[in-house]
């Protein structure tokens, strides 16, 4: 009898341990999930604060935009004008690097290949190539980072002319860019006199970016190049002007007359998104243009800065 009564007691221990057990277990579920819900509803607040933000923005800016702001943790988009065609400006040598980078991985062409600068190749307009004497040699890999960073429309020329204007829109589609092509070289401006224009849109773009930080633009090398080399753009008069200088930002711009853009990714520590704002403008210059995409991206920084 003594016995039985030290079993039972014994298994009404156990019995209760694990019990207690499975009972914290459950409300720490419960607590986790509550504060997950808080965090969501918080998250959904401030990204619906975002979008009137950026509704008022576009309210007062004097001309047209196209705009994709994508939170890339939840997938939510806000889109103003995605679909609308824009003048693409050097905003072509994003998929122009990634249709480059996707050659190489093909093994079309080499990075490490040597080519002489010809006086043909040289443009006017952004870059240090065109001060260069010819005859002097770049690698296709320094080529693409003078495209990208310093937005060197020589160096474009070069490495559009090494992978040809066919193979680059032929690569465009097969990246998903609806209304993305080369109708004409980047730089090529007395064929843009003639009204031969190259287009993009917001869309486009967002896509090609999500793709490029999801790592799906063909192989995962690919993506990663074009990360490490948007991430070095020294032009920092849009996206990066009112951010935080320690944050990364991987972003390409495009500027001409008329025209005015910034598109790219931003990293902070409590989560990432993609910044896309295509501008025309009838102003002077292209001030009002870089404010308004740098109060934009200021908007959707600090969406991420209310959690």
């Amino acid at each position: 009898m003594k016995a039985k009564k030290v079993f039972l007691f014994i298994s009404i221990i156990i019995f209760l341990g694990v019990g207690a057990y499975f009972g914290q277990q459950h409300y720490g579920r419960f607590q986790k999930a509550k504060q997950e819900q808080l965090l969501y509803e918080a998250r959904k607040t401030a990204w619906q604060a975002l979008q009137q933000s950026i509704k008022s923005e576009i309210g007062q800016f004097k001309g047209e935009a196209g705009i994709v702001i994508k939170d890339l943790g939840t997938g939510w988009e806000f889109s103003y004008e995605k679909a609308k065609l824009f003048p693409s400006a050097s905003l072509a040598k994003i998929p122009l690097m990634a249709a480059c980078f996707l050659a190489v991985d093909q093994g079309r062409i080499k990075l490490d290949r040597n080519i002489a600068l010809k006086s043909a190749d040289k443009l006017t307009g952004s870059g240090v190539l065109k001060d260069m004497p010819a005859g002097t040699t770049f690698s296709v890999e320094r080529l693409i980072g003078l495209m990208i960073y310093d937005s060197d429309n020589t160096a474009t020329n070069i490495v559009t002319n090494l992978v040809g204007i066919d193979y680059l829109n032929n690569t465009f589609k097969s990246f998903g860019l609806k209304n993305t092509d080369l109708s004409r070289k980047i730089a090529d401006y007395h064929s843009r006199d003639k009204g031969i224009e190259n287009y993009t849109t917001a869309e486009d773009m967002a896509l090609l970016l999500d793709k490029i930080y999801r790592r799906s633009l063909g192989n995962k090398n690919v993506s990663d190049q074009c990360i490490s080399m948007l991430k070095l753009t020294r032009m920092n008069d849009r996206i990066p002007k009112y951010l935080p200088v320690d944050i990364t930002i991987a972003h390409k711009t495009g500027l001409e007359n008329g025209v005015c853009h910034d598109a790219g990714i931003v990293f902070t520590n409590k989560g990432d998104i993609i910044i896309v704002v295509l501008t025309k403008h009838a102003n002077s210059n292209s001030a009002p243009s870089k404010g308004f995409i740098a109060k934009v991206s200021l908007h959707a920084y600090r969406y991420f800065e209310q959690f």
